[in-house]
């Protein structure tokens, strides 16, 4: 019985794609065969596929050019915890997700999950946390350490932890990089620093007060023509008070006069009281005009004074481009709050660096914990996987994980890393992008996703003829290999040798049919005596011997126990 811990593509409906009319096939777990012959459009299944994990599609894609086409997949999600996935992107969560992309004749693409409409990126991070195509091709992964490192940390089972402190290493980058430009930003500004320190320092110095300058100006003019104002004040006394008929006298004599005829004239007593009144205001005016002429004086020293505070008064003005005493007042106040502005800057930035400081310190201790549990894993690794190979017929094969360690902060820690490989007891473990060849690459890979399988839940994997290059008992021991993985995670594999078709619980065969000026292509899933017909046919050719068939009945009796 299969037990798959992983999602599970259940159903792949294709219309109007390159060769295919019309293609429904239904999918189930475990080790599911897919076989034809070269050119009967097995990479055309691939093709489609990979438009469901976000690949680019063209104007070409459609079979038909005045039809759009369509690939669906219908996905299994129970053993997955997607729902975050689904949450964040606004998306309907169902254990069975339907995936659907559509391209139309003129080229444009459209994709959905669960009929919602979704852009290229997040089907992209959907579809390839559901489908992991594999081909011969691809073996270059195993020379990524991108591809490495996952790897590592899979067996170690920090994914998740890895891709948080991944999230959070970029967080640190672009607040580092927020820091930087802010620092560069108020380098720049420090001689704008210093230029509004001086300009601000000038008017604090300057003690402006308001309504100072109209003060000033008033009490210069009166300096300015201070004997024309004695001369006169000298008048206005000697008018009334000091003439030989001074004003005053002349008022009071006049008031006497109103007051004699009073009682003859009812009127003179409001006009003796009116020049009563006079004389009052009159006198009292005497009064203040002999205490100004009394204080006024020529002061030249004064005056000089004046003149000088106005000047700077002026020259500021001008300077600053204001009219007023009250303007240059509002400019000081201005640049006040610009350089308390500036010292906040200077606070941010350095509560800013500390707090930057202390978050390295996080990250890198977070790293050390994840360089300390790859080391651990490593030796577990390398153990797993040279069984794997001793399994798939490289009995002396040495797999090797050389870890470094640095002081910079990667997004995946402080690690380098390289898979090395020999392939014989005598040689020394190098770089297997370097030393492996393409069969040993295959068994490699295939040998690494059996161990991660083992544990952690695997997307449904594709294998796409990655046993080129092998064949006889090492194809036996893939197969087997494979069909062990199968029980754990479903596995869509794409052969042309009949030890490892024989290991499926599923086959399905490709083919391709002329009709008319058409050609189309086509799967269906194969019977028991249609397998054996199948795998005879790998065996011998297209004429199938007897001695193919009986092998066939062999391998497929062999198998009936995966």
């Amino acid at each position: 019985m299969t037990h798959c811990r992983t999602s599970m593509l259940t159903r792949l409906y294709i219309r109007n794609y390159i060769l295919i009319d019309e293609l429904d096939i239904r999918l189930a777990g475990g080790l599911t065969i897919v076989t034809g012959e070269t050119g009967a459009g097995k990479s055309i299944l691939l093709g489609a596929l990979g438009l469901l994990t976000g690949q680019r599609a063209d104007s070409s894609t459609p079979a038909d050019s005045s039809r759009k086409c369509i690939v669906e997949g219908t996905f299994d999600l129970t053993a997955l915890t997607l729902k975050e996935f689904f949450a964040e992107n606004d998306l309907e969560y169902d254990t069975e997700t339907i995936i659907r992309r559509e391209i139309l004749p003129d080229g444009r693409s459209r994709a959905f999950v669960n009929d919602s409409p979704v852009n290229l990126t997040i089907l992209k991070e959907l579809g390839t946390r559901l489908i992991d195509i594999h081909s011969q091709h691809q073996q270059i992964y195993l020379a990524q350490p991108s591809f490495q490192m996952q790897v590592t940390d899979s067996f170690a089972g920090q994914l998740e932890e890895v891709e948080t402190f991944r999230n959070a290493c970029r967080d640190y980058r672009k607040q580092c990089a927020e820091y930087d430009a802010c620092l560069e930003a108020c380098r720049t500004r420090q001689a704008e620093r210093d230029y509004l320190e001086f300009q601000y320092k000038q008017l604090v110095d300057a003690h402006l007060q308001e309504g100072e300058q109209q003060a000033l100006e008033e009490e210069a003019e009166m300096l300015s023509h201070a004997e024309d104002i004695k001369q006169a004040l000298n008048d206005l006394q000697d008018s009334l008070s000091q003439s030989e008929q001074p004003l005053l006298d002349r008022l009071r004599q006049a008031g006497h006069t109103a007051a004699r005829i009073a009682p003859y004239l009812p009127a003179a007593t409001d006009y003796a009281g009116r020049l009563e009144q006079a004389y009052i205001d009159l006198k009292d005016l005497a009064e203040d005009i002999d205490r100004q002429n009394d204080r006024m004086e020529y002061r030249p020293e004064r005056l000089a004074a004046i003149e000088e505070r106005l000047q700077l008064l002026y020259t500021l003005q001008q300077k600053h481009r204001v009219g007023d005493t009250e303007a240059l007042i509002a400019l000081r106040d201005t640049l006040a709050g610009q350089l308390g502005d500036l010292s906040s800057a200077d606070e941010r930035l350095q509560s800013w660096q500390t707090e930057l400081q202390a978050t390295q310190q996080q990250l890198m201790e977070t790293a050390r914990r994840l360089s300390a549990a790859r080391r651990q894993a490593v030796p577990d690794i390398e153990r797993s996987v040279d069984a794997m190979l001793q399994a798939s017929g490289i009995p002396n094969g040495k797999f090797r994980i050389q870890l470094t360690e640095d002081d910079t902060l990667h997004d995946n820690g402080i690690n380098g890393i390289r898979f090395l490989f020999a392939a014989n007891k005598s040689q020394v473990p190098e770089d297997l992008s370097k030393v492996a060849s393409g069969g040993e690459l295959s068994r490699i890979m295939l040998s690494i996703k059996a161990v991660i399988a083992e544990k952690m839940a695997l997307p449904t994997l594709i294998f796409d003829e990655i046993d080129t290059g092998i064949s006889g008992g090492i194809a036996d021991r893939m197969g087997n290999i494979m069909a062990d993985m199968a029980r754990r995670v479903q596995i869509i594999n794409i052969t042309h040798l009949p030890q490892i078709a024989a290991k499926g619980r599923h086959h399905f065969s490709v083919y391709k049919r002329d009709e008319g000026n058409v050609t189309r292509t086509y799967i269906k899933e194969l019977s028991r005596e249609e397998r054996v017909e199948a795998i005879a046919r790998m065996l011998s050719g297209t004429q199938v011997s007897e001695a193919a068939t009986a092998n066939a009945r062999i391998l497929l009796g062999d198998a009936s126990s995966a």
